[in-house]
């Protein structure tokens, strides 16, 4: 959100302009209207997909035209309008069409620097002139923004910062020049086939080498810091400059993820201070996991003289505080619960705020505590809606746009005051504004498996549901450390890939939440799969469906079917393959079909090296159990998957047809991860989907 400085108001895109919309009053005032978001020489308005204002609010930038780089838009072409004459300037003119990222002004308002074709520039506000700060940048010498990897992984995007004084850059560079490319396979667009090369390092294959320098907003050398470590065996995750310093705080990993440092970096003097270090007998997540995947902020106190941090190392995810200077540390959030996220930090009040859940993992909720320590964490949130709860926060901590869902209520949002958290318009209060729907079908639950393990899940029993008959039951699973599937959220209960009802067409849909998934339980449950991918949480899915069925005579134990995407592509097959007496219909959707085919950051993360440890990833890989396929297989995927690339299918397809396994293959040319590109896709899958599971995995009671 584009807040006010006071935080009394916000400021978006509308039919009639950009808008500013007071939150107590809900008066709009236009201070950009749409005749002024004209390009040089048009009468249209360009579609406004994002905007920031000089720090004097006499001009505004306008990104435009975008296009994807992998899953986001975010290259396009950006616009300087001068708010009172509407005159526009195109940044980059002299670039490509749609070739610039990340454009920034700088903090005194007058030069914006943005990355095109891998090298940096810095443009002048005032009459537009350019300077080109990289020369070397090439698709795989990349300045300012990040790999394939990165990216994905980390969160890594925007890769530059301006220091406080508008003064310097700071930047990363990403040497994939001795990355090997995956070549897509392009068949479609054009007469002959052509290959799109994505510089993608494979488990086992050392990381892109980054480094980070700072070079003078003017052009000339840049000066590279000396961070400690071989680069191809490390992970340089975080970089911002210290508030009203010309200093530099950096996060590094090694390879395995497993140790973090924190440096302070002087780029004048050299020195590189390590100021705060941990390790982990199995991983350590970075700062996307607990402040909303946002690739650029630090959470500083008192000017920059410590920081939030959070860590697992008691056993939970809690924030502490950190001295700059590394001496001193104070938990903030003691007791046996997790934080998922930081909300927001009330230096004024001496407050933060987080959302968690320490009594219901699959909800969440806004609390506060005190930022010396010394308080007690209260709830937020009022007790009386139970369910999913969201909060964007005026940086004043005054005002914040809450958000609220659960199963059986659709997301419905209000304005409230904090910390009392009282609507700001009565009229508008979420007590008064949602709309319940009759999801008495649907229930939450807990099963203990024979090992011991209570799996939380969540079932939807089909319509006028007779507990003397039996219903085939669907599982939907994803698994792994990425994700969570069973949330008190609206929608739960429901498929998207299946056309219609599934309750009234008569099955019975259940997921279920195994160890090493991200729930808010515990670093030893979301831990325990370290290594076992492929293993543990596979035997905790089928071991809590023998459970279901045990305690459930009206479940159908011969029409028991599975699905999932990516992550959950990898456990359906795991699921058909070791467990095929009990899981009689599957339907895969990208799945990696072999570890030692998939990133290595992500597969690192969370198995380990395969030059230490290779046989986990065999043991952990669907391929290594094909030859026990005995029931109904879908397996769908896209060639054009830049993520989870084909060859996981046609390893997996070889290995299938090696022991002479029938089972039915959709590829979607050129598709991407999400496969939904292209006239008639969407519609296509989910008739596949549906037909492949009505046929195989007959609904009704019987």
């Amino acid at each position: 959100m584009h807040w006010s400085a006071d935080g009394n108001a916000y400021t978006v895109p509308e039919q009639k302009g950009l808008t500013n919309i007071d939150i107590r009053t809900g008066q709009k005032t236009i201070v950009l209207p749409a005749d002024k978001l004209n390009k040089p020489g048009m009468q249209q308005s360009m579609p406004v997909t994002d905007f920031a204002f000089t720090p004097d609010s006499t001009q505004v930038l306008i990104f435009t035209n975008t296009a994807r780089v992998w899953r986001y838009n975010t290259r396009g072409d950006y616009y300087l309008i001068d708010r009172k004459t509407g005159v526009a300037r195109q940044v980059g003119k002299s670039r490509p069409a749609q070739s610039l990222l990340y454009a920034k002004l700088s903090p005194n308002g007058r030069s914006v620097a943005y990355v095109s074709e891998h090298n940096l520039f810095v443009e002048d506000v005032a009459i537009g002139k350019a300077v080109q700060l990289t020369t070397d940048g090439t698709r795989k010498r990349i300045n300012g923004t990040f790999d394939w990897a990165y990216e994905e992984e980390f969160g890594c995007r925007d890769g530059f910062r301006w220091s406080p004084d508008s003064k310097q850059l700071a930047y990363w560079q990403i040497d994939a020049t001795k990355i090997p490319d995956y070549l897509m396979l392009n068949t479609t667009d054009s007469n002959y086939s052509y290959t799109v090369p994505v510089e993608y390092p494979k488990v086992g294959v050392s990381p892109s080498p980054a480094r980070i320098g700072v070079v003078a907003a003017t052009g000339g050398k840049t000066n590279w810091l000396p961070i400690p470590g071989d680069a191809q065996q490390h992970y340089l995750t975080r970089m911002e400059w210290l508030p009203k310093a010309n200093t530099l705080i950096v996060q590094q990993l090694n390879r395995k993820q497993n140790q973090s440092i924190v440096f302070i970096c002087n780029p004048a003097t050299q020195a590189v201070t390590p100021i705060h270090t941990e390790s982990n007998s199995t991983w350590i997540d970075v700062k996307s996991r607990w402040n909303d995947d946002d690739p650029s902020g630090w959470e500083w106190l008192d000017g920059g003289k410590s920081f939030v941090w959070v860590s697992e190392k008691d056993g939970w995810r809690h924030l502490y505080r950190v001295t700059t200077d590394g001496k001193k540390e104070t938990l903030l959030t003691p007791g046996d619960y997790d934080i998922e996220t930081i909300s927001l930090i009330d230096e004024p009040a001496n407050q933060i705020y987080f959302i968690a859940s320490p009594r219901n993992p699959n909800q969440r909720y806004l609390f506060r505590t005190s930022l010396d320590g010394k308080g007690k964490a209260e709830r937020v949130t009022p007790a009386d809606l139970a369910g999913t709860h969201d909060y964007a926060i005026s940086p004043s901590g005054k005002l914040a746009r809450h958000s609220f869902t659960n199963y059986y209520t659709p997301n419905v949002r209000e304005w409230v005051s904090l910390p009392d958290h009282t609507p700001v318009n009565a009229n508008e209060r979420i007590a008064e504004r949602m709309k319940p729907v009759d999801k008495s079908n649907v229930s939450f639950f807990t099963v203990t498996t024979d090992d011991g393990v209570n799996l939380d899940g969540w079932m939807a029993k089909p319509v006028d549901f007779d507990s003397t008959k039996k219903y085939p039951i669907v599982f939907y699973v994803y698994g792994e450390p990425a994700a969570t599937t069973v949330n008190d959220v609206f929608g739960t209960g429901q498929n998207r890939l299946f056309q219609g009802d599934m309750t009234k067409a008569g099955y019975l849909y259940v997921a279920l939440d195994n160890r090493g998934t991200p729930n808010l339980k515990g670093a030893d449950w979301r831990k325990s799969i370290y290594r076992n991918i492929g293993r543990l949480n596979v035997r905790d899915q089928a071991m809590g469906a023998k459970k279901l069925f045990s305690q459930h005579a009206y479940i159908d134990t011969s029409r028991v079917a599975v699905w999932g995407w990516s992550g959950g592509g990898s456990t359906t097959l795991h699921l058909l393959f070791q467990y095929p007496d009990i899981y009689k219909t599957g339907i895969s959707i990208a799945a990696v079909g072999n570890q030692l085919f998939y990133d290595n950051i992500y597969q690192e993360r969370y198995m380990g090296l395969p030059q230490e440890n290779r046989a986990d990833f065999v043991a952990g890989s669907p391929i290594t159990y094909a030859k026990n396929l005995k029931g109904n297989l879908l397996y769908i995927h896209g060639t054009g998957d830049d993520n989870v690339q084909y060859d996981n299918a046609e390893v997996l397809i070889n290995e299938l047809i090696k022991y002479n396994k029938q089972f039915q293959m959709m590829p979607y040319p050129n598709r991407s991860h999400g496969i939904y590109e292209g006239e008639g896709t969407t519609l296509h899958l989910r008739t596949l989907y549906t037909n492949y599971l009505l046929k195989n995995c007959p609904p009704g009671a019987r």
